[in-house]
Protein backbone atom coordinates (compact mmCIF):
# COMPACT_ATOMS: atom_id res chain seq x y z
CA UNK A 1 0.00 0.00 0.00
CA UNK A 2 1.31 3.39 -1.00
CA UNK A 3 0.65 6.79 0.56
CA UNK A 4 -1.76 7.63 -2.28
CA UNK A 5 -3.79 4.49 -1.61
CA UNK A 6 -4.01 5.28 2.09
CA UNK A 7 -5.09 8.79 1.08
CA UNK A 8 -7.90 7.34 -1.06
CA UNK A 9 -9.07 5.23 1.90
CA UNK A 10 -8.99 8.35 4.10
CA UNK A 11 -11.08 10.27 1.54
CA UNK A 12 -13.59 7.39 1.44
CA UNK A 13 -13.83 7.44 5.23
CA UNK A 14 -14.16 11.21 5.61
CA UNK A 15 -16.57 11.85 2.74
CA UNK A 16 -18.90 9.05 3.86
CA UNK A 17 -19.06 10.14 7.48
CA UNK A 18 -19.29 13.86 6.74
CA UNK A 19 -21.80 13.31 3.92
CA UNK A 20 -24.11 11.26 6.15
CA UNK A 21 -23.78 13.79 8.96
CA UNK A 22 -24.62 16.68 6.60
CA UNK A 23 -27.67 14.78 5.33
CA UNK A 24 -28.85 14.20 8.89
CA UNK A 25 -28.34 17.88 9.78
CA UNK A 26 -30.26 18.99 6.71
CA UNK A 27 -33.16 16.58 7.12
CA UNK A 28 -33.59 17.44 10.80
CA UNK A 29 -33.97 21.09 9.85
CA UNK A 30 -36.63 20.22 7.24
CA UNK A 31 -38.77 17.93 9.35
CA UNK A 32 -40.57 14.74 8.30
CA UNK A 33 -40.66 13.94 4.58
CA UNK A 34 -42.83 11.25 3.01
CA UNK A 35 -42.31 9.16 -0.10
CA UNK A 36 -45.95 9.88 -0.84
CA UNK A 37 -45.00 13.51 -1.48
CA UNK A 38 -42.16 13.55 -4.05
CA UNK A 39 -42.15 17.36 -4.18
CA UNK A 40 -40.94 17.44 -0.57
CA UNK A 41 -38.08 15.11 -1.46
CA UNK A 42 -37.04 17.26 -4.40
CA UNK A 43 -37.23 20.36 -2.20
CA UNK A 44 -35.01 18.61 0.37
CA UNK A 45 -32.30 18.04 -2.25
CA UNK A 46 -31.97 21.79 -2.73
CA UNK A 47 -31.51 22.62 0.94
CA UNK A 48 -27.86 23.62 1.58
CA UNK A 49 -26.99 20.89 4.12
CA UNK A 50 -28.62 18.09 2.13
CA UNK A 51 -27.05 19.33 -1.11
CA UNK A 52 -23.60 19.42 0.51
CA UNK A 53 -24.19 15.93 1.90
CA UNK A 54 -25.09 14.65 -1.56
CA UNK A 55 -21.94 16.19 -3.06
CA UNK A 56 -19.83 14.57 -0.34
CA UNK A 57 -21.50 11.19 -0.92
CA UNK A 58 -20.81 11.48 -4.65
CA UNK A 59 -17.16 12.05 -3.67
CA UNK A 60 -17.41 9.02 -1.40
CA UNK A 61 -18.72 6.85 -4.22
CA UNK A 62 -15.98 7.96 -6.64
CA UNK A 63 -13.21 7.35 -4.09
CA UNK A 64 -14.81 4.05 -3.03
CA UNK A 65 -14.72 2.83 -6.63
CA UNK A 66 -11.08 3.89 -6.81
CA UNK A 67 -10.28 1.98 -3.63
CA UNK A 68 -12.00 -1.16 -4.93
CA UNK A 69 -9.86 -0.97 -8.07
CA UNK A 70 -6.67 -1.59 -6.07
CA UNK A 71 -7.84 -3.53 -3.00
CA UNK A 72 -10.25 -6.32 -2.10
CA UNK A 73 -13.71 -5.52 -0.78
CA UNK A 74 -12.88 -7.49 2.37
CA UNK A 75 -10.06 -4.99 2.98
CA UNK A 76 -11.68 -1.75 1.81
CA UNK A 77 -14.97 -2.06 3.68
CA UNK A 78 -13.44 -2.70 7.14
CA UNK A 79 -10.62 -0.21 6.54
CA UNK A 80 -13.11 2.52 5.75
CA UNK A 81 -15.42 1.59 8.62
CA UNK A 82 -13.50 4.06 10.76
CA UNK A 83 -16.04 6.42 9.22
CA UNK A 84 -18.53 5.02 11.74
CA UNK A 85 -16.27 6.26 14.52
CA UNK A 86 -16.01 9.70 12.94
CA UNK A 87 -19.76 9.78 12.30
CA UNK A 88 -20.50 8.92 15.94
CA UNK A 89 -18.17 11.65 17.18
CA UNK A 90 -19.75 14.19 14.80
CA UNK A 91 -23.25 13.13 15.84
CA UNK A 92 -22.36 13.52 19.51
CA UNK A 93 -20.60 16.88 19.41
CA UNK A 94 -21.96 18.60 16.30
CA UNK A 95 -25.52 17.27 16.06
CA UNK A 96 -25.83 16.96 19.87
CA UNK A 97 -27.26 13.44 19.68
CA UNK A 98 -27.23 11.15 22.70
CA UNK A 99 -24.74 8.32 22.26
CA UNK A 100 -25.23 5.59 24.84
CA UNK A 101 -22.48 3.58 26.50
CA UNK A 102 -23.44 0.57 24.37
CA UNK A 103 -22.94 2.59 21.18
CA UNK A 104 -19.52 3.78 22.38
CA UNK A 105 -18.61 0.14 23.09
CA UNK A 106 -19.73 -0.70 19.55
CA UNK A 107 -17.46 2.05 18.21
CA UNK A 108 -14.61 0.57 20.24
CA UNK A 109 -15.30 -2.88 18.72
CA UNK A 110 -15.30 -1.40 15.21
CA UNK A 111 -11.97 0.29 15.89
CA UNK A 112 -10.45 -2.96 17.17
CA UNK A 113 -11.81 -4.89 14.19
CA UNK A 114 -10.33 -2.39 11.75
CA UNK A 115 -6.97 -2.90 13.41
CA UNK A 116 -7.15 -6.66 12.80
CA UNK A 117 -8.25 -6.39 9.18
CA UNK A 118 -5.72 -3.78 8.09
CA UNK A 119 -2.84 -5.98 9.27
CA UNK A 120 -3.50 -8.40 6.43
CA UNK A 121 -2.85 -8.02 2.71
CA UNK A 122 -4.97 -5.50 0.83
CA UNK A 123 -5.30 -7.64 -2.28
CA UNK A 124 -5.74 -11.33 -2.96
CA UNK A 125 -3.40 -12.38 -5.71
CA UNK A 126 -4.28 -15.27 -7.97
CA UNK A 127 -1.00 -16.26 -9.69
CA UNK A 128 -2.58 -18.88 -11.96
CA UNK A 129 -5.23 -16.46 -13.20
CA UNK A 130 -2.69 -13.67 -13.71
CA UNK A 131 -0.49 -15.87 -15.89
CA UNK A 132 -3.33 -16.65 -18.31
CA UNK A 133 -4.43 -14.29 -21.07
CA UNK A 134 -7.84 -12.61 -20.40
CA UNK A 135 -9.63 -14.92 -22.85
CA UNK A 136 -8.40 -17.99 -20.95
CA UNK A 137 -9.58 -16.54 -17.64
CA UNK A 138 -13.03 -15.86 -19.12
CA UNK A 139 -13.21 -19.44 -20.44
CA UNK A 140 -12.20 -20.86 -17.03
CA UNK A 141 -14.89 -18.78 -15.32
CA UNK A 142 -17.52 -19.99 -17.79
CA UNK A 143 -16.40 -23.61 -17.27
CA UNK A 144 -16.60 -23.20 -13.49
CA UNK A 145 -20.25 -22.14 -13.79
CA UNK A 146 -21.22 -25.18 -15.86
Amino acid sequence: MTFRRYLVLAVVTLTASCGDTFLSRGMKSLGPVSLAHPAELIQAIFSPWVGAGIVLLIGFFASYLTALSFADLTYVLPATSLGYVIMTVLAKWWLHEHVSTWRWLGVLCITAGVGFVTRGPSRTEHPAALAKPPEAVQTSVEEAWR
